[in-house]
C-alpha cells in the first residue's frame, strides 16, 4: 500500500490529527473556566456548564451537581460567548476535516499532490486562527452576571476575579498554535509532486475516455 504522502507528509498527518483532537475535545468538556458557588465548584465552557442553582423548596437556591449544555444558543450567558461558540466550533471542523483527508492520503496514492497539500495547510491555518479568536473572545464574556456570581462578583471584562482558567482552554489554544505554525509549515513538504510518466497516462487515460463517449455520441 503506497503513500501520497512523503515522510515529513507522514508527521504532518500524525500532528494534524492530534491538534485536531486535542481542540475539539477541549471545545466540547466545560473546563475552560474554573470558579465556585454556593460552596461548590462549578465551571464552564463556551456552552457548557457543570454545576449550577436552582430553587429548591422554600425558594432557597441549592447547587445540582451535573454538567450540561445550556438549553438553548440564547441561554448562554454573553454574545461574546454566542460568537465565541460559533467560531471556535467551524475552526474544529476545519481542523478534523484537514486531519481526516491528511489521515486517508497515509493509505491512498495519488490523493494529495503538493499543491494540495500547500491548500489544506492554508485551511489548517484558518482553522487555528478561528480557535484562538475564539479564545480571545471568551474573556470578554467574564462581566456576565452568571459569571460574576462565580468569580466573587469581582470579574470583569479580561479580570477573573476569584476564578482561574482550566486546563480546556489552554489546550484549545494549544492545539490552534500548533496548527498554525506547525502543521501549516509541514504542508508545504507534505504531498508527493506526480511524476512526469505517471501524469502523462493520467492525460491519456482521460483523453481515450473523452474520444470513446464522442465516438459514441457520433454514431448513428
Amino acid at each position: 500500500m503506497r503513500s501520497s504522502l512523503t515522510m515529513v507528509g507522514t508527521l504532518w498527518a500524525f500532528l494534524s490529527l492530534v491538534t485536531a483532537v486535542a481542540s475539539s475535545t477541549s471545545y466540547f468538556l466545560p473546563y475552560w473556566l474554573f470558579g465556585s458557588q454556593l460552596g461548590k465548584p462549578v465551571s464552564f465552557s463556551t456552552f457548557r456548564r457543570c454545576n449550577y442553582p436552582v430553587r429548591g423548596e422554600g425558594h432557597s437556591l441549592i447547587m445540582v451537581e451535573e454538567c450540561g449544555r445550556y438549553a438553548s444558543f440564547n441561554a448562554i450567558p454573553s454574545l461574546a460567548w454566542q460568537m465565541c461558540t460559533v467560531v471556535t466550533g467551524a475552526g474544529c471542523a476545519l481542523l478534523l476535516l484537514v486531519a481526516l483527508a491528511a489521515v486517508l492520503g497515509c493509505c491512498m496514492e495519488e490523493l494529495i499532490s503538493r499543491m494540495m497539500g500547500r491548500c489544506m495547510g492554508a485551511a489548517q491555518f484558518v482553522g487555528g486562527l478561528l480557535i484562538s479568536s475564539g479564545c480571545a473572545l471568551y474573556p470578554l464574556g467574564w462581566n456576565s452576571p452568571e459569571i460574576m456570581q462565580t468569580c466573587g462578583n469581582v470579574s470583569n471584562q479580561f479580570q477573573l476575579g476569584t476564578c482561574r482558567l482550566g486546563w480546556a482552554y489552554y489546550c484549545a489554544g494549544g492545539g490552534a498554535a500548533a496548527a498554525m505554525l506547525i502543521c501549516t509549515w509541514l504542508s508545504c513538504f507534505a504531498g508527493r509532486n506526480p511524476k512526469p510518466v505517471m501524469l502523462v497516462e493520467s492525460i491519456m487515460r482521460n483523453t481515450n475516455s473523452y474520444a470513446m463517449e464522442l465516438d459514441r455520441c457520433l454514431k448513428p
